[in-house]
């Protein structure tokens, strides 16, 4: 299962600058790590910038979420909505409610469909309000991390409901992979204005 969702990092412009983790500090630090660095090129705009529609022109790769994500807000509400599934997923597996990490009708052909449901469900969503969401569903990222055993997060078959990965390797997808995502979105962007 989690070669599909490194893949769909792969397809969604993502790639993995740093070793991948192997245990629960190597990963919270990966995390802060990108989230910071995403926050500091953030900072390094102008508030002007932060507000204007996203225009990619030639540099727009054939993925969806180049025409998906039409600013800063997009982004954050974005990796909000991937911390969500993460948080939702692990509390109702380790409560006993065994879930697939991808809500139903969605699979892992049809996630395009649900980054577009996201999009549309956060169309109303202030600028302000993403920027709190995301940065409070990081830290309870980072708490839920927290949690585990570096056992429980990287070995094999752990967990019934993780199949043939491992815990570490969602949790790398949806923060320190999916920061390196939106970074390099931010960065392209930035080229541009």
């Amino acid at each position: 299962m989690i070669k599909k969702l490194i893949s769909v990092e792969q397809q969604e412009g993502g790639s993995t600058i740093m070793a991948k983790p192997t245990t629960k500090s190597e990963l919270i630090l990966a995390g802060d790590k990108q989230f910071t660095k995403f926050w500091e090129i953030l900072d390094s705009m102008s508030e002007q910038g932060r507000d204007i529609e996203f225009h990619f022109g030639s540099d727009a790769g054939k993925e969806a979420h180049w025409q998906r994500d039409k600013n800063v807000r997009d982004v954050f509400v974005h990796l909000y909505e991937w911390h969500e599934l993460l948080l939702n997923w692990a509390g109702a597996n380790r409560g006993g409610d065994e879930q697939s990490f991808l809500p139903e009708p969605y699979n892992w052909r049809t996630y395009g469909d649900m980054n577009v449901e996201f999009w549309k469900k956060h169309q109303d969503t202030s600028y302000d309000q993403a920027r709190k969401m995301l940065k409070d569903s990081h830290e309870k990222v980072i708490k839920l991390i927290e949690v585990f055993s570096d056992d429980e997060l990287f070995s094999r078959g752990r967990f019934s409901w993780v199949g043939g990965s491992t815990l570490g390797q969602y949790c790398t997808s949806v923060t320190s992979s999916h920061y390196d995502w939106a970074i390099k979105k931010l960065k392209a962007y930035m080229k541009i204005l």
